[in-house]
C-alpha cells in the first residue's frame, strides 16, 4: 500500500490505494538541492504513474522568492507537460508562517496567484488540514 524513499530534505510516499504521492519536507535546501530533489520527484510520480501529489510543507518557515519564482515559472510546467496527459494535481499543505508570507509578500504573493489560476495546465490547490487536502485529490479517501 505504501511505498517510501527517503531523500535529503524530504521524503516521498506513494498511496498506492488513492494514487497520491505525499511528499513531506523535513528541512530547507538551497536552490540547487530543492531543483534536484524535485526532479527526482518527478521521476518517482513518472514511475509510479500518478499526477496527484500532496506537498506537505508544514515544515518548512520560509521559502525564497527565487525557489517560488522557479517552482510556479518553470516546475510545474514541466512536470505537468511530462506527466500529460494525465492532469497534475497539487494539494499543498502550508504552515501558518509560509501562509502569511503568501499573503503579505508581494513577490510571494504573485507566484501564488500564478499557480491558483485554473487557465494553467495543472491544478494547485493550498490548505491547512491535510484531511481536506486528500479529500480534493482523492474523493474516496476516508478521515
Amino acid at each position: 500500500m505504501y511505498s517510501t524513499v527517503e531523500l535529503a530534505t524530504r521524503i516521498i510516499s506513494f498511496r498506492a490505494d488513492l494514487d497520491v504521492m505525499v511528499v513531506r519536507w523535513h528541512t530547507h535546501a538551497s536552490l540547487e538541492g530543492v531543483q534536484a530533489d524535485y526532479a527526482h520527484m518527478l521521476e518517482l510520480a513518472k514511475a509510479y504513474q500518478t499526477s496527484d501529489w500532496l506537498l506537505d510543507v508544514r515544515r518548512r518557515d520560509k521559502v525564497s522568492a527565487e525557489l517560488s519564482a522557479w517552482a510556479s515559472g518553470v516546475y510545474y510546467q514541466q512536470a505537468a507537460a511530462e506527466l500529460a496527459p494525465r492532469r497534475l494535481r497539487i494539494a499543498v499543505l502550508n504552515s501558518p508562517a509560509l501562509t502569511e508570507i503568501y499573503r503579505t509578500d508581494e513577490e510571494h504573493k504573485k507566484h501564488v496567484e500564478y499557480v491558483l489560476d485554473p487557465a494553467r495546465p495543472f491544478d494547485m490547490r493550498v490548505f491547512d488540514d491535510e484531511g481536506e487536502a486528500m479529500r480534493w485529490l482523492s474523493p474516496v479517501y476516508l478521515s
